[in-house]
């Protein structure tokens, strides 16, 4: 079973950067495909965006592309999620996830792995 840890969370201020990074208790994470996901109070869980478990495939909420970037380095089993004009309504709780399957998933439901998630606040 793989464990999976956030870290990287905090305040930003509106325009700012943040790079979160996921580390995954696995030392074969390169046999899982990974995601990133969010909560924003009030709101169901979001995809954010998702890479094949060897790194040559992304994709991403439409509202974020061109703002945020997931990469994966297997070599250490962490995924990170670089993001970039961060936005108050950027302000959620974000969570990395993993699944045992092949190719790029955007439902939380194929996700078979869960970190806890970390908090990300967007100040204006």
């Amino acid at each position: 079973q793989v464990q999976l840890a956030e870290s990287g969370g905090g305040l930003v201020q509106a325009g700012g950067s943040m790079r979160l990074s996921c580390a995954a208790s696995e030392h074969t994470f390169s046999g899982y495909g990974a995601g990133w996901f969010r909560q924003a109070p009030g709101k169901e869980r979001e995809f954010v965006a998702s890479i094949t478990r060897t790194g040559s495939s992304t994709h991403y909420a439409d509202s974020l592309k061109g703002r945020f970037t997931i990469s994966r380095d297997n070599a250490k089993n962490t995924v990170d999620l670089q993001m970039n004009t961060l936005k108050p309504e950027d302000t959620a709780v974000y969570y990395c996830a993993a699944h045992k399957g092949y190719g790029l998933r955007a439902r939380s439901d194929l996700y078979d792995y869960w970190g806890r998630g970390t908090q990300v606040t967007v100040s204006s």
